[in-house]
């Protein structure tokens, strides 16, 4: 007699929904199916953008995500922000689960005729796989990059946390990197270049990619055109951005102002993102957009006291001490200060020279007196990991386009390394060569955050804070104005002009605040 099924327990559906779903091949088989054309064209949209919600939030894709993804769906569209009806996207989503779990069965079906055993073997003859077919299968995960960005609807899920029961031993080997770069094959796996693979989920897309790449625009930059395009082609399904001009564009902003409340910068942004896929893409001019403009609120910026800037470091530790130490002390951006390498660093005149800061324009700002001796053992600590990387053949830091054409091997000179490195090697989502990339902006936005926590601050605190402390600091210090609009790097006076409604009093003085000796 047939044993009945085991009946299932909480802490089993528990663990099923947590399991990663492996889909690989969703948008081929979205296209061989039966569903008719308009319905296949709105569930790669509701696809797409979930698989990137899911990037962007650094999560696998699982039944448990799925239902957080569509519960905040449901509150956006309760809210009357939604870009459109949540039953959409659970319909999408249900037939991506149905046809995944369908894809596995047939997968594990087809392996068992075969006679492959799962971990790789051949049950007929008990021989294991080929070298050639464990390449194969090497090749097969080196695709899913290790820091990626976007990529084309077939292969997008490789990139958005969508990984095989193997996802642990990826990692593993991203961690040994540099040993493994000796093999023939691991060289070989370093330098595919995903972003050339990557030509957007649709024609308009592609056409948005091409034209961002012929004009050597960042990766960021590029990233962002190509959200605002996806929200853009949601907001006007079924039709596509061939179908509608100006008028929708007008909607479409309006829409922003109106209803999701979006401040004056990102209306900016996306004006910026569509006008430029509209002329530069596919060759249109939009003509006048009179279109309902974006509020502009004055926010006073979060300051930070002097003690509490002195609570929030002795609150963190480390590099991520030091990092928020220099940020206040130089009054860097984020970017900035992650971006920094060893050649920016005049320990000897007290300087910093900020390279290719907002509006590509270099700078030079305080280094304060009180960290010199700490930077001095910091880069110290940093010679060792160099040297590692090179023996390991590792390739360079990352170089803007031009340098790295002029310069090959400039990437690997010590004075071109970042001054704050990731602690494992990443693959560059643009080249698809695995170096060593700067500190993530998340992991020290989630430093600073843990410590504003335990220092007890009852204030939003940023990274940013950090900054705007920095030049209200100065002002009430009785620097001159324009002196502090030039370390900072603001191109108005008028921008700088915001701290002096936060300042407590005025003063005299010009040296850093990190080295008057209050904190």
């Amino acid at each position: 007699m047939p044993s009945s099924p085991k009946p299932s327990t909480p802490a089993t559906v528990a663990q099923n929904e947590q399991t990663p779903i492996d889909f690989r091949t969703w948008n081929e088989v979205l296209e061989q199916s039966a569903l008719v054309q308009e319905t296949r064209f709105l569930t790669k949209l509701e696809l797409i953008a979930f698989l990137r919600y899911c990037r962007d939030n650094h999560c696998r894709v699982t039944i448990a995500r799925i239902r957080v993804y569509l519960a905040h769906l449901e509150l956006q569209e309760a809210m009357g922000v939604a870009w459109s009806p949540a039953s959409q996207a659970r319909e999408a989503l249900r037939w991506f689960v149905r046809e995944a779990a369908s894809s596995k069965t047939l997968k594990a079906e087809t392996q068992k005729r075969a006679g492959f055993n799962r971990d790789g073997g051949d049950e007929r003859d008990g021989r294991q796989n080929t070298d050639s077919e464990r390449s194969e299968k090497r090749g097969a995960r080196s695709g899913n990059g290790l820091s990626g960005g976007p990529v084309d609807a077939g292969r997008y899920e490789l990139r958005t946390g969508i990984h095989s029961d193997d996802g642990d031993e990826r990692d593993r080997e991203a961690g040994s990197l540099g040993t493994k770069m000796r093999k023939a094959d691991g060289r070989q796996e370093e330098y595919q270049r995903p972003a050339a693979q990557d030509l957007g989920a649709n024609e308009w897309e592609a056409a948005l990619i091409k034209a961002t790449r012929e004009r050597g625009f960042l990766w960021r930059t590029e990233e962002t055109y190509r959200r605002w395009l996806e929200r853009f082609g949601r907001f006007i399904a079924p039709d596509t951005p061939y179908k509608v001009g100006g008028e929708a564009v007008r909607a479409f902003l309006s829409e922003l102002a109106v209803k999701q409340r979006a401040s004056p910068s990102t209306q900016k942004q996306a004006l910026n993102a569509l006008v430029f896929f509209y002329k530069h893409a596919l060759n249109r001019e939009l003509g006048e957009l009179d279109f309902k403009r974006a509020s502009y609120r004055r926010v006073a910026p979060t300051v930070l006291s002097r003690s509490e800037c002195g609570r929030l470091f002795e609150a963190l530790e480390g590099t991520s001490r030091l990092m928020a130490e220099l940020m206040y002390g130089g009054g860097l951006r984020l970017m900035e200060l992650l971006r920094l390498r060893v050649k920016d660093l005049d320990l000897e005149r007290k300087q910093l020279v900020v390279r290719a800061g907002k509006g590509g324009k270099d700078r030079i700002t305080v280094l304060p007196e009180k960290l010199t001796a700490e930077f001095r053992a910091h880069l110290k600590r940093l010679w060792p990991l160099w040297q590692e990387d090179r023996a390991g053949r590792m390739a360079g830091v990352w170089l803007p386009e031009g340098l790295a054409r002029k310069y090959p091997k400039a990437g690997e000179d010590w004075r071109w390394q970042w001054v704050f490195p990731s602690r494992s090697p990443a693959r560059d989502p643009e080249s698809g060569v695995a170096r060593r990339h700067h500190v993530s902006d998340n992991t020290f936005q989630m430093a600073i955050k843990q410590a504003a926590a335990t220092a007890g601050l009852n204030k939003r605190v940023t990274p940013h804070c950090l900054r705007h402390s920095f030049a209200t600091h100065l002002l009430e210090s009785g620097v001159d104005i324009r002196t502090v609009q030039d370390l900072l790097g603001h191109e108005k006076l008028e921008t700088t002009q915001i701290y002096l409604h936060v300042m407590q009093k005025p003063g005299v003085g010009v040296r850093s605040p990190l080295d008057e000796g209050k904190i």
